[in-house]
């Protein structure tokens, strides 16, 4: 018999309108939880008047950070552990996504997945695997891990499309180069999958405003959301 699956819980945002549309998911790093994320929603949400959003905290204590969660234990020892992690924690993922779709009525055209480091290893590797296709998803500082398997990720929408996916990464990152955006980025290509990516100029292993405006314009575009941009004053 399969292992049981954990039950995730996190903070959350309504919709800014009252009334749920569309779902955003939140999914944090190694030895964080879903409160590191968790105000992103609110910088999105004049974007995203209709997204109610979620960040649950991965279902294990991290290992080398008590205080913080992981999706999976990392060692950087063993070249494997990776592709072991997300596909060990990937049925834990799925059944909370398919709980929060049926709390709000929605289906997978609805949901985004919007992940940071290990937290967007789990929002490639589940995402591409629903079965059905997410509306999108966005990694934040991250890697596609295992790329010799996406034969697997198969998932398609109801039109037959693959989920547009977004890449947004530091050009100073030292924890996961920068390297990794264009290796995935190439490599979900090859796959035909839709993929942009935003490069941050001096930014490590974080987020900036530029990648966070970045990404919120990519999901209301994704939602035929138009969003009026500020005018820009003259000097």
């Amino acid at each position: 018999m399969p292992a049981p699956t954990a039950t995730l819980t996190g903070p959350r945002l309504p919709p800014k309108s009252g009334t749920s549309r569309q779902l955003v998911v939140f999914l944090h790093g190694y030895g964080a939880t879903g409160t590191d994320l968790i105000d992103i929603a609110r910088q999105w949400q004049p974007f995203l008047p209709d997204a109610a959003f979620v960040a649950p905290n991965a279902p294990d204590v991290c290992a080398m950070s008590p205080a913080g969660r992981q999706w999976f234990p990392l060692t950087m020892r063993d070249p494997d552990e990776r592709w072991r992690g997300v596909s060990m924690a990937h049925p834990t993922l799925d059944k909370f996504l398919d709980s929060e779709l049926a709390k709000l009525g929605l289906d997978d055209s609805k949901l985004v997945l919007v992940g940071f480091s290990q937290g967007t290893m789990m929002a490639l590797h589940v995402g591409l695997r629903r079965r059905v296709a997410p509306a999108a998803i966005i990694g934040y500082s991250g890697v596609l891990v295992g790329p010799e398997h996406l034969a697997t990720a198969t998932t398609r929408s109801a039109k037959g499309e693959a989920p547009p996916v977004l890449l947004v990464h530091g050009d100073e990152d030292d924890v996961i180069p920068v390297d990794a955006m264009f290796m995935s980025s190439e490599e979900l290509a090859k796959a035909d999958i839709p993929c942009q990516w935003h490069l941050s100029s001096g930014v490590g292993h974080g987020i900036d405003g530029g990648g966070l405006l970045h990404g919120g314009l990519f999901i209301a575009a994704v939602f035929g959301i138009k969003v009026k941009r500020p005018e820009k004053r003259p000097a």
